[in-house]
């Protein structure tokens, strides 16, 4: 029997899925994982970006997270086209999160590193709940891995369930 060929996206979220089986702990993703990101994201946009000469006028609209975003919807594009499509949505709701949080910041509120700090801290709390009620716990190198891989499973669950094919 010939053993059936799965696209590089299958094998990525097969091998997501398998640490993520227990429906307790697929909820618990389901809420941790958006927030990680965001705090994730929020914290690489606030390091301080050096001024181009090149960017001119659009200086302010570049930034590390730029290149995190760049480089995960091209890896996302790579695996699947239409998840791709869903990450840029994701994207685009989390920038404008992360840009109101910089305008509420010109207004006295907390600066936006220390929003993106708490919210990642409580995000990698949720993960660990998560994962020890699954009894299954990602190796250090698979947890940078599985920060590129979480949203694209999560965009490829929703989609699944409105019945979107990836």
């Amino acid at each position: 029997m010939a053993k059936k060929d799965f696209r590089p996206v299958d094998r990525v979220l097969d091998e997501y899925s398998q640490s993520h089986s227990n429906p307790t702990n697929r909820l618990i993703q389901y809420i941790s994982i958006p927030l990680l990101v965001f705090g994730f994201l929020g914290l690489v946009w606030w390091l301080p970006f050096p001024y181009l000469v090149i960017l001119g006028k659009y200086n302010g609209f570049v930034n590390w997270g730029s290149f995190i975003i760049a480089f995960s919807i091209y890896y996302y594009y790579r695996l699947s086209p239409m998840l791709s499509y869903g990450a840029l949505l994701l994207v685009f709701a989390l920038s404008a999160g992360i840009v109101s949080l910089e305008k509420l910041q010109k207004q006295g509120f907390a600066e936006l590193w220390q929003v993106c700090l708490v919210i990642f801290g409580v995000a990698i709390l949720l993960q660990s709940i998560g994962h020890s009620v699954e009894g299954k716990f990602p190796s250090i190198s698979n947890r940078f891995k599985n920060l590129l891989v979480a949203p694209l499973w999560l965009i490829s669950e929703i989609f699944k369930k409105i019945g979107i094919k990836v």
